[in-house]
Parts: C-alpha cells; structure tokens; sequence
C-alpha cells in the first residue's frame, strides 16, 4: 500500500532537466526571443505569480510553489518543469518558456496556452515568477 502512495510524488520530480522541451530545429530561434519587460522586476514577478496561481493554470501541474510537484503531474511523462531547481535558469532562457507557452512542447503534456488562456504580455509576467524561484 506504501508503495502505491510513494509512486505518484516520485513520478512528479523531474528527471531530466537538461532536455529542452522545444524542437531542435526551433530551438535557435525559441534563445533569440528577448522579454519585452524586466523579467527581474519585483511588480511583473508578483503579476506572474498570480497568473501563474490563476488563469494561468500552471500550478495544477508545475505546483503551487513551482516544484513540479502540482495535483495534476502525478504519473506524467515527462514530468512537469521544476522552477525551483537552481539549473533551470540556467539551462533554458526566457524566449525557450515563451515558445513553450505558444507552442505547447511535444511528446509532453504541456499545452499551449497562449492565446487560449493568457495573453503573450501575462505569459513574459508567469516566466520572470518561475525565473524567480531558482534562487
């Protein structure tokens, strides 16, 4: 029974954090897209978090904290992005997560969500909340 109930939290850590979730033959093009805001700003990180946490709809798989541990990741594979992983950062720019956002990433369970459910202005405000919590 332990066992049961250990599976669905172990599935929801991310296992491979070095593999970029935009295609190879997209993926120059997804580096070169510069932010439109200070993704460092303190007013565009509290406007990402409450997107993040509302319409936005990520905490349902990404965790409300942003760990990939949200109630919806269980048993998904790949396993949702966790923002709090002091690599991520470092490892996929801003333009990688906007193309994420209006593309979906394939082979995973991420959609798109621009346009559908936030505008491309609120998607630049959800990414400087999830570059910000790496630290």
């Amino acid at each position: 029974m332990a066992v049961g109930l250990i599976a669905p939290v172990a599935m929801s850590a991310e296992r491979d954090i070095t593999k970029p979730r935009v295609p190879a033959g997209e993926i120059a093009a997804a580096k070169a897209m510069k932010p439109p805001v200070d993704l460092s700003s303190a007013s565009v990180i509290a406007k990402g978090k409450e997107i993040f946490n509302g319409k936005g709809g990520c905490f349902s798989c990404h965790g409300p904290e942003g760990k990939g541990d949200g109630i919806a990741a269980a048993g998904l594979d790949p396993s949702p992005r966790n923002f709090t992983n002091p690599q991520f950062k470092t490892l996929r720019t801003a333009g990688e997560m906007m193309w994420v956002l209006k593309n979906g990433s394939p082979n995973t369970a991420m959609i798109a969500v621009i346009p559908s459910q936030i505008t491309e202005d609120e998607g630049w405000s959800a990414i400087a909340y999830e570059r910000s919590l790496g630290h």
